[in-house]
Order: structure tokens, then C-alpha cells, then sequence
């Protein structure tokens, strides 16, 4: 992302680029936008989250005429966020590493009102439908992993999708961040968001853990300012039941100081999933 979209494109149109390369501290990426007067900012949607979190947008003037997101689906609650701080639509694009740019959100007011998360095709050299891990075409509705028809044969994204009756994509999250409990199948993607409307949760990721009785259940770790506690536990599970379906809220929760991210800024749940594998095998033994 930072090579194509922060460097190598805005260089090739003759387009002037900031870029940090020092640590950031609480309000920097604010103030960096609004002393430089940047009008158009793309980042990982955990960055949007960062500044939404530092509490600091609200004390600068802004000059955004574009927002763009990608490498990971966005919360709603952030979504409002933007919406509020930038009066400015955030778009989303989505792609491999492989094939490059696949979806792009079309920056139309019925769809932006109606649904902020949908993506249109726009890539002419592929197409793309949400299948089942057999490749059978799933319904309308359904999740799905999304898959691209090149070079006369399917290629996989190892990404979950659905399409809505109109024919646009809904992208769900990695294939690996599926979490499956007695036979109810699960997104940690639509946790996750439902906890981030939670007013105290700042920043929350999503797994699924080792039980004995259900195969996996859903484990939460949440990045907050608020005390942590059993009722805090409490409170937070039952808004997820309340939103959620009852199978889909967390069993266990656990309170982080921070989230681990990949270099693009994205929450690591791999590392989490291997902590957590670390854990099982210490106590095993």
C-alpha cells in the first residue's frame, strides 16, 4: 500500500506526498493532516481508529477532499467517525498482493447512505463471485470466499465475501478468521465491530479458542481506558447478545494494553491465535 498508493502513484501524476517516518504519537496523524494541509489521505482503517481514538481531530482544520481505506474492513462506529470529523465519504479499495486492485467502492451518495461497506468490481481483467470452499456458487446473501475468474480458471483470495441482491460485494474478512462453535459459523470481522460500538471499547480482535465442548469458542481481547473487571466482562457480553445472535458472543474476554499489528498497521490475529496455541501447549504439558 505504502509503495503503490502512498509513493509510486502520486509520484507518477506529480502529486506532492507526506510521509512519517517517526514513531506517532496520540494526535500526530491529526496534526500532520491539518498543519500540511493534506487533501488527500489513504490508510489502514486501524489508522482511522488511532484517530478517532487520540480524542484529537475535534481541535484541527481540516482540508480532506478525499479518504480512501483498504487492507481491512472498517467498523461502523469509525465510519461515523469520518463522516462527523472530515465531512468527507471514506472509500474503500480491495486487492491481493498478486493480483492488485479487485473492488473499489462507488462514491455514490445512495449507496454511501445505505451502506458504507459495499464494493463494486471494477477491475476489467477479472470477475468475481463468492464461493464455497468446493467452488459451488453460493446464494445471494451468503458468505461465501471470494474467488476471481483469470487466465480460464479460479483464483483464490482466501477473503470471505457476500453479495447482496443488487449484485454488490460485502467483504467479511479472512477465510482464517472464521471461527466455527458446535456447528454455528461464525465472523470475527462482525464481533469485532460489534464491540467497537461499545462506548469504552477503543480497539478490540476477535479469535476463536480450543473447547472442549463446543470445538472452538469465541475469545475477545479489548484495548480500553475503562477498569477492567468481571462486571466489565459482563457488560461486554451481553451488549454483544444483544446485537448478535446468542451463540456469537465472546466466552472469554481478556483486556490488552495494545493489539498486535502488522507492519501495515493491520490487528495481527495471527499472533494472537499463536499465543493462545502457546498457552494450550504449556498447560498440556
Amino acid at each position: 500500500m505504502a509503495l503503490w498508493h502512498g509513493t509510486l502513484a502520486p509520484l507518477g501524476l506529480g502529486v506532492t506526498t507526506g510521509t512519517f517516518r517517526r514513531a506517532i504519537r496520540r494526535g500526530a496523524a491529526d496534526e500532520g493532516a491539518a498543519d500540511y494541509r493534506i487533501t488527500n489521505m489513504s490508510a489502514a482503517s486501524t489508522h482511522y481508529r488511532m484517530m478517532k481514538n487520540s480524542g484529537k481531530a475535534g481541535d484541527f482544520n481540516f482540508a480532506i477532499r478525499k479518504l480512501t481505506y483498504t487492507g481491512e474492513p472498517i467498523d461502523p462506529a469509525t465510519l461515523d467517525f469520518i463522516d462527523a470529523t472530515f465531512h468527507v465519504p471514506a472509500c474503500s479499495m480491495y486487492g491481493t498482493t498478486e493480483i492488485g486492485v479487485v473492488l473499489a467502492i462507488i462514491r455514490a451518495p445512495r449507496i454511501m447512505s445505505s451502506s458504507p461497506a459495499r464494493s463494486a468490481s471494477l477491475s476489467p481483467a477479472s470477475s468475481s463471485r463468492s464461493r464455497t470452499p468446493t467452488a459451488r456458487r453460493v446464494l445471494r446473501g451468503w458468505i461465501g470466499e471470494l474467488m476471481l475468474w483469470r487466465r480460464d480458471q479460479w483464483e483464490t483470495t482466501k477473503d470471505r465475501a457476500r453479495i447482496d441482491e443488487e449484485g454488490y460485494f460485502y467483504h467479511c474478512g479472512r477465510a482464517d478468521d472464521v471461527i466455527i462453535s458446535a456447528g454455528w459459523t461464525m465472523s470475527a470481522v462482525e464481533i469485532e465491530n460489534t464491540l467497537l460500538k461499545h462506548a469504552d471499547v477503543k480497539e478490540a480482535a476477535v479469535i476463536g479458542v480450543p473447547d472442549e465442548t463446543r470445538g472452538q469458542v469465541v475469545k475477545a481481547f479489548v484495548v480500553t481506558d475503562r477498569a477492567a473487571s468481571a462486571d466489565f466482562v459482563t457488560e461486554l457480553q451481553n451488549f454483544t447478545r444483544e446485537k448478535l445472535s446468542q451463540h456469537e458472543f465472546p466466552r472469554h474476554i481478556e483486556f490488552a494494553d495494545e493489539l498486535p499489528k502488522t507492519p501495515a498497521g493491520k490487528v495481527h490475529r495471527k499472533v494472537l491465535r499463536e499465543r493462545e496455541a502457546a498457552k494450550a501447549a504449556a498447560l498440556a504439558n
